[in-house]
């Protein structure tokens, strides 16, 4: 087994309702095959979609953009926020993004990335004849690890997970706990290629056909299957936030009103 991923040059500044699926097949000038797979970067769906809006603060946007507060803790440069969106994601600042983007305005996160993902899968499909999968990423901290990696929020067209529980390992054990989030997996090695600021991105992943669908894309194939249930969640809020959560029960345990 080989995998192949290079980035597609020249596809520029994203505007509002910029057909992604012509612009990508522009720059990528035959080269896309059968079972390629598009890691697409969110910045430009979003774009594409017109989900900016003005903010002088970008704080009240990322107000507006929270369901749930997880974490908030002060550092030197200000408040980091750690919340879940209405995409049910958890990440810093809700994903809101001020940077490459107009002076007093911000840009949101796809309002439907799996639906994102649908159209772009549907209209490659249609116009090349080619069955192909797409992966809308977007960078995302982890609570155990330092640094940031781009992960799945829209997918269409592919396996988004490998459940492998009940199957046998090398030395016929059977595996009760693994699944491997494959479309993570791809927007993490794509984004190696892609980078932050090369101005490239898309990026052709080579080598998974396996895991492209042969049939129109279905809408059972989603990112939301990537986010953890919220009652199997062992994490839901921050240590500080659970500890003082904890510590106001008990006093109301106790007839006390915290």
């Amino acid at each position: 087994m080989s995998l192949q991923i290079f980035a597609l040059e020249g596809i520029g500044e994203i505007r509002a309702g910029d057909d992604l699926a012509d612009l990508i097949i522009a720059a990528a000038d035959g080269r896309l095959r059968d079972g390629d797979v598009l890691a697409v970067t969110s910045k430009i769906v979003s774009k594409a979609e017109d989900r900016f809006v003005e903010a002088a603060d970008r704080e009240q946007a990322i107000t507006e953009e929270t369901v749930r507060m997880v974490a908030s803790r002060p550092t030197p440069g200000g408040t980091v926020r750690i919340v879940e969106n209405r995409l049910g994601i958890i990440a810093a600042a809700a994903g809101v993004d001020n940077s490459n983007v107009p002076v007093g305005t911000v840009l949101l996160l796809p309002l439907d990335p799996d639906r994102s993902a649908r159209t772009i899968v549907s209209a490659v499909r249609d116009r090349l004849g080619i069955a192909v999968g797409v992966v809308v990423t977007d960078t995302l901290g982890r609570a155990w690890r330092v640094g940031q990696t781009d992960a799945a929020i829209g997918v269409a067209g592919m396996t988004e997970v490998l459940d492998l529980r009940g199957e046998r390992d090398e030395y016929g054990q059977e595996m009760n706990v693994t699944v491997t989030a494959v479309a993570d997996e791809i927007a993490a090695a794509a984004d190696l290629v892609k980078g932050k600021a090369t101005g490239c991105p898309v990026a052709v992943v080579r080598g998974l056909g396996d895991l492209v669908d042969r049939e129109d894309p279905a809408e059972t194939r989603t990112a939301r299957s990537l986010l953890r249930a919220t009652d199997e969640d062992m994490f839901h809020t921050g240590a500080a936030e659970s500890w003082s959560a904890g510590y106001a029960a008990a006093l109301r345990d106790h007839g006390i009103e915290p």
